[in-house]
């Protein structure tokens, strides 16, 4: 009696599992991921957003926002986001220096050596990070990164995420001043 009850608690089971976890195709769409996104930019009459680049410095940070929701508005945790950018900078032939210091007897900083990090030269670096997970708000958050010498270019951002069917995505432009 106990095998036949194994045998058709064993049969339910392959049935249960072997069903569509989504069931019919509305409950399909209520577990679709929506992005919205959210440069943090101000928008011209073009559709496109300007950035104004630091000229005191190499380098202007800056954060590109979004959200990551199921189409009834909850927050989706944990959504995978690729960036890409199409503007990239190069490496010289040094990523920077060491300075060996220590404290004489009189209390002073004195210089030693100098090591430069050497090797470098001609790598390609991104104006964006690659990759962002969305936290448990739905927020995703990317930090772009363009040099003084990009003004006047324009940066595009695109993401890539899947919403569990589909691999979708999106782009914006951003004007460097």
């Amino acid at each position: 009696m106990n095998s036949i009850r194994l045998i058709v608690f064993s049969i339910l089971l392959i049935v249960i599992a072997g069903c569509d976890i989504y069931g019919d195709d509305s409950e399909k769409e209520e577990k679709t991921i929506v992005f919205t996104i959210e440069p943090r930019l101000n928008m011209d009459d073009n559709g496109f957003y300007h950035l104004t680049l630091n000229q005191g410095g190499w380098q202007t940070l800056h954060r590109v926002s979004g959200h990551a929701t199921y189409q009834d508005g909850t927050p989706a945790e944990f959504v995978w986001v690729e960036w890409e950018s199409n503007l990239y900078w190069y490496l010289g032939d040094t990523l920077g220096y060491i300075v060996n210091q220590y404290l004489n007897n009189s209390g002073i900083y004195v210089s030693v050596d100098t090591s430069y990090i050497i090797g470098f030269n001609g790598m390609e670096v991104p104006t964006s990070n690659t990759i962002s997970y969305s936290n448990a708000s739905g927020e995703v958050n990317n930090m772009v990164a363009p040099v003084k010498t990009m003004v006047g270019d324009t940066l595009t951002i695109t993401w890539y995420y899947s919403d569990g069917f589909d691999i979708r995505n999106g782009a914006i432009e951003i004007v460097l001043n």
